[in-house]
This record gives C-alpha cells, sequence and structure tokens, in this order.
C-alpha cells in the first residue's frame, strides 16, 4: 500500500451561506470556523472509502484522527484497516496518513481512543471481525471481538494490538459486537480519578435469532492494562420481535458532580426517540437507572458525540456540546447543540450550530484548547460516506446562550406553552380569535413533548381552522410523529399545485409492518377565506372534512402512531424543517378520541372550549397571542 509522505495541506471545502448561518467568509479562520478534507480516497491510495472517525488530543497537544480505511469497499465488514492522522498545530495541517492496524484481509474498526493524561500513554480499543469479499454486513451472529492497542510517544508509533475477549467477552455476549466508536474518558473527579473507560454495545444470540441487546461500560484502573466490564443494561427481545430499548455506539462525559453521561443511537427500539441515555454514580461499574429515550431531541439513527467545552469549577457555568445530524430521518445537517444544565436538557435545533448542510453521519469532537473545537465527521455532497472532514471552531462561532424562544398559550390540562419559531405572529383577524400568521420561510409552533402526547394506537381526532392563497408548494398546517415510509406519523398540509388538501397517517405493527392510510379532498381551499379542517381517527376508518361537510374517508391503518422516531408536534411546518407553510392558523385542538359529529359542530361553529379533564383534550392552542419570555 502506497502512502503519501508529504503532509497534508489545508483544503478548504466550499461553504455555502446555509452552512454556516452567514456567509461564505464564514470558511475563514478569522471568522472562528474552517473545515477541510482529511480522509478521502481521492486523496490515499489503496483506499475506497474512509468512515468511523474518532479524535484525541494528546498529552503534548497533538490532535489524532483516527478512521477506518475501507479497502475493496464501503461496506462494513470486509478488509479494513484503522488509520490515523496526525497535527501538531492545533488541526491546521496534518501529517501522513499511517496505517496503525492492518486488516489484512479482515475487519479492524470501531476505534475508541482514550488518553492517560497521568502517564501520556494513548490507548486504542477496537473491534475485529473476520473479513467478507463483498460488501455485505457481517452474518448473524457475528464473530466480533475485542482488541487493544497503545502509543507511548503521542501516537507516533504503536504497539501490536492484544485479545481483550478474556475480559470484555463473556459467553453470552457471542453476536454483535462494538467498541466505541468514538473516544472514550479519563475520570477527573472523586475516588475513581485517573480510571479509563469506553462503552460497549453487544447482543445475545441463541436458537437461531437475537435475544438480547447489552449497552455496558469497560474501564481499567491500572492505565490500560487490566479491563473488567462496569455498567450495563439489557434488554430482551419481546415475542414480536421488537426491543423496547436498543442502544448502540455510546458516548460519555464525566459531569460536574463526578457522575457520568452515556448517550447512544438508539438502534430500532419501540419507545421514541433516536437518542438515549443512562447515568453511572458509581465511576462506571453500574447504571443507577435503565437506558431512557429522548423523544424531542431530532436526529437520524447515527452514531454522535458529546464533549464538556465549559466546566462549571473552573468556569463558572457548564457547556457540553452534542454533535450529530440534525434530520430526524436521513443523515444529512451536521449540527452542534449545546447543554447548559449537564445533559439534563439539550437546546433545540433553533439553537444549534449548522456544520453543513451536506448528507453527514458520523462524527467526534476534541477539545483543542478552552475555546476551539475540533469536529472530525463524515461529509458528502452526494453521500455521508464521501469523505471525513475536520472543522475547527471556536466558542464565539458556535455563539452564547440563546434567550428563551417566544411562547403561545395551551389550554389543555396539565399543558405547557407552545415555542413560537421564526416570526410567526398572531395577527387579530382569527376565525375566533387573534389567530398566527406563518411566512412559509422559518415560522412554525412546536408543543412540547409531554407523556399524555403520543396517541399510539388510540383514536384521534384534530380540529383547527386555517387560511392560505398559495399556489404551489406543499404547506404543512400539522406535522406529528416522524417523517418518511419508515417511521409512524400523522400530517395534514396544503398542496394547491394538486388542488387537494391531503392528510396522512403511517402505523407499524410488530418489528417492521409500516402501513399508511391517507385522505385527499378534491380542492386545495387556497382562497385567502377561513375554513376549518377536522381529521379523525375512529371506527375503523380515517376522515377528512372541510367545514363540516362530507367526509372523505380511508381505512383505518392498524398499528401505532408513535414508536421509535423522534417525536415532534409541529403546526406550520413539516417535522425536519424543509416545508413550511404560508398562511394563517387559528383555533388549533389535539383530541386523544374521536369526537362525536355534535361535538365537533360545537367545536366548529361555536369554538366550544370542550377542553376539561375528562374531555380527552391533549392540545388546544387559541393562537391568538405570542409571549415574550418577560411576560
Amino acid at each position: 500500500m502506497l502512502l503519501s509522505a508529504a503532509a497534508l495541506a489545508l483544503i478548504p471545502l466550499p461553504v455555502r451561506a446555509a452552512d454556516t448561518d452567514s456567509s461564505a467568509s464564514a470558511a475563514r479562520a478569522d471568522s472562528g470556523f474552517e473545515q477541510q478534507v482529511l480522509f478521502t480516497s481521492a486523496q490515499e491510495q489503496g483506499y475506497s472509502c474512509f468512515r468511523i472517525p474518532a479524535i484525541v488530543k494528546a498529552k503534548d497537544g497533538s490532535l489524532l484522527a483516527f478512521a477506518e480505511g475501507r479497502v475493496d469497499n464501503c461496506g462494513d465488514a470486509g478488509d479494513i484497516d484503522l488509520v490515523l492522522k496526525r497535527s501538531t498545530d492545533g488541526g491546521r495541517t496534518w501529517g501522513p496518513l499511517q496505517v496503525i492496524n492492518e486488516g489484512g484481509g479482515d475487519t479492524h474498526g470501531n476505534p475508541a481512543p482514550i488518553v492517560d493524561l497521568r502517564t501520556g500513554r494513548i490507548v486504542l480499543a477496537s473491534t475485529y471481525n473476520t473479513g467478507r469479499d463483498d460488501s455485505q454486513s457481517c452474518d448473524v451472529p457475528c464473530d466480533r471481538s475485542p482488541h487493544l492497542q497503545y502509543s507511548d510517544d503521542n501516537g507516533a508509533t504503536w504497539s501490536a494490538p492484544r485479545d481483550l475477549s478474556s475480559s470484555l467477552m463473556p459467553p453470552q455476549w457471542n453476536s454483535w459486537y462494538a467498541t466505541g466508536p468514538v473516544h472514550g474518558i479519563q475520570l477527573q473527579h472523586g475516588r475513581h480519578k485517573g480510571r479509563l473507560i469506553f462503552t460497549l454495545n453487544t447482543e445475545s444470540y441463541s436458537g437461531g435469532r437475537i435475544t438480547d441487546n447489552h449497552a455496558a461500560l469497560a474501564y481499567s484502573d491500572d492505565g490500560g492494562n487490566r479491563w473488567r466490564i462496569g455498567a450495563m443494561d439489557s434488554y430482551p427481545l419481546a415475542a414480536d420481535g421488537t426491543f423496547r430499548q436498543k442502544p448502540s455506539e455510546m458516548t460519555l462525559v464525566e459531569r460536574a458532580d463526578g457522575s457520568i453521561y452515556v448517550s447512544g443511537r438508539e438502534q430500532d427500539g419501540t419507545d421514541l426517540g433516536h437518542r438515549d441515555y443512562a447515568i453511572s454514580r458509581d465511576g462506571g461499574q453500574s447504571f443507577a437507572g435503565p437506558f431512557r429515550t429522548i423523544p424531542d431531541l431530532p436526529t437520524p439513527q447515527v452514531q454522535g458525540s458529546i464533549l464538556r467545552l465549559r466546566d462549571p469549577a473552573r468556569d463558572g457555568h457548564s457547556r457540553l456540546l452534542f454533535s450529530a445530524p440534525a434530520d430526524p430521518d436521513r443523515r444529512r445537517t451536521m449540527m452542534v447543540r449545546s447543554s447548559w444544565d449537564e445533559a439534563r436538557t439539550w437546546d433545540g435545533v433553533e439553537h444549534g450550530k449548522v456544520v453543513t448542510t451536506d448528507w453527514s453521519g458520523y462524527s467526534d469532537m476534541v477539545a483543542i484548547s478552552r475555546d476551539t473545537v475540533g469536529l472530525l465527521y463524515e461529509g458528502g455532497a452526494v453521500d455521508a460516506r464521501d469523505e471525513i472532514r475536520f472543522a475547527r471552531f471556536t466558542e464565539d462561532w458556535l455563539g452564547p446562550r440563546q434567550a428563551p424562544a417566544p411562547t403561545t398559550d395551551d389550554r389543555a390540562p396539565g399543558a405547557r406553552s407552545a415555542t413560537v419559531l421564526g416570526g410567526a405572529a398572531a395577527r387579530g383577524d382569527g376565525r375566533f380569535s387573534g389567530g398566527m400568521s406563518f411566512d412559509g420561510t422559518d415560522d412554525a409552533v412546536r408543543v412540547p413533548y409531554r407523556t399524555a402526547l403520543p396517541l399510539g394506537t388510540r383514536d384521534f381526532t384534530v380540529s383547527l381552522w386555517f387560511r392560505y392563497s398559495a399556489a404551489s408548494g406543499q404547506h404543512p398546517f400539522l406535522w406529528m410523529g416522524g417523517i418518511g415510509t419508515k417511521q409512524p406519523q400523522v400530517w395534514l398540509r396544503g398542496e394547491p399545485g394538486s388542488n387537494r388538501i391531503r392528510a396522512l397517517m403511517t402505523t407499524v405493527n410488530g418489528f417492521s409492518t409500516f402501513t399508511s392510510a391517507s385522505v385527499s379532498t378534491d380542492a386545495a381551499y387556497n382562497d385567502g377565506q377561513w375554513h376549518h379542517l377536522a381529521l379523525t381517527r375512529g371506527g375503523g376508518r380515517l376522515s377528512l372534512t372541510v367545514d363540516g361537510g362530507t367526509a372523505v374517508t380511508a381505512p383505518d391503518a392498524p398499528g401505532t402512531v408513535s414508536r421509535t422516531a423522534p417525536f415532534g408536534l409541529h403546526l406550520g411546518q413539516a417535522v425536519d424543517g424543509r416545508s413550511h407553510m404560508a398562511g394563517d392558523l387559528d383555533e388549533f385542538r389535539l383530541y386523544g378520541r374521536a369526537l362525536t359529529d355534535t361535538e365537533l359542530r360545537r367545536v366548529r361553529e361555536f369554538n366550544a372550549p370542550l377542553d376539561d379533564h375528562h374531555s380527552g383534550a391533549l392540545v388546544h392552542l387559541p393562537l391568538d397571542r405570542v409571549r415574550s419570555p418577560h411576560d
């Protein structure tokens, strides 16, 4: 294999205005943001593809960027080497590619590096399996096993890898097995100070199928010589072939109180959300409770990374960063989001910082200095696997903590006020009350998640007033749940180009049976006048009515409308933010049951309250007022 001997020069990426929320000048270092292509097959002979980035800072300040160098194709189980590039100037320039663990026809991947700041040793955990000649995935069960190597000279040279199966692979973990892939941590506080920890995701196989999923931590108290399995959370396979939770590809951070926050990619569990988390309060030896999903943190199913930027003891306040694509369905729009309360909550996408709107996938972050961060991520204009990029940015580029967004009242029992996004504004000439105007660009209303909102398999009724005059485009009145063909969802939108209003409901039954029901009107009602719209699931039918007229119906799609996908309930935009309504809405209501014809008439004609504790009201937005955070 031929390797370049020259240092890799900085290769600026074309940065569009949408990529950085400003202008093309954001690519320059003086803006606080710069990025370059670090790994791509076009630059490195002998490789078809590079994937699975990980990055750390050595004790001498050098940055070490790891990746899988995939020789024959971009498949996950082929001939794969572990490769490395090093930078001694904070990521501005990089040295040549080093092969630090050659697959030799097999798969050597899933890098999980940790720096021992006491000794300077860098340990690198990885996972092996027998390679394939094609681009298919590893057979089930897969013969995966953990290995470890180290460097005592800041990544210049590396030891031979050794097998860790005897200490980190009990017999029941006999199928899938994965280290990281992301940097591990060294604890800095408490009685376990100095402990090294990385994450593991494994599966058990018996009787011809996967039976259990395991999320675990591996730890060492002697600098990486001896390793033990610590915290573990296991979920069995249910009779219908589903897991309630299936955490994988976990990242972790030590919190200010010494506990460890572990955040995972949620892979097809039935609870809502594509991210989950668990807490360890004893240095990684056990979890304080099972993993729980984060329903309202939008990401696709993908690995992500968490990094501490600010420490309360040192800086007087906390700031953790989370890198992952922000699209809830597809791997695109790499974003860095912040938590200001030690990962108890995360900023919404409206406050996240967009790195690129390109396709993007796995990522890892490193603290270059107190206010400068490095992000190593998969990205591409055509495919997230096109290349691995390195972005270098400052905290000034990320921006300060944003003020809370304006809100609008929700009168349903137990509800919190909804968030008003963009510049959506109360009008004063609504059908019954003020009404709210949406500009078709970035205006929306987002209802905050609470456990009562997901409809599941229940009947429901949506009632709202709309007014618009657009002649083209898609104009979402309501979007609830996920997006795409494989996510449960409910939406209502005007489609004037097709001269219709359309409603769609997608459900799932069991492991992978997705079914959709759709109903449409024979007019778009885009005449600039107020019209009432009602969508009802009940009696085995999905029904759509406009202004109390004859209902358009279709057979129900059996199953749940609330599973697996991140949960969002938006007015005026699709859940991925890629289409917006231009027009007005008034008096939005959602009920967790099918209203009778009489009840719907009372709501439509008299705006009857119908929102007490016995009504089944889940959301009632009059949309007559926008409150500032200071009201």
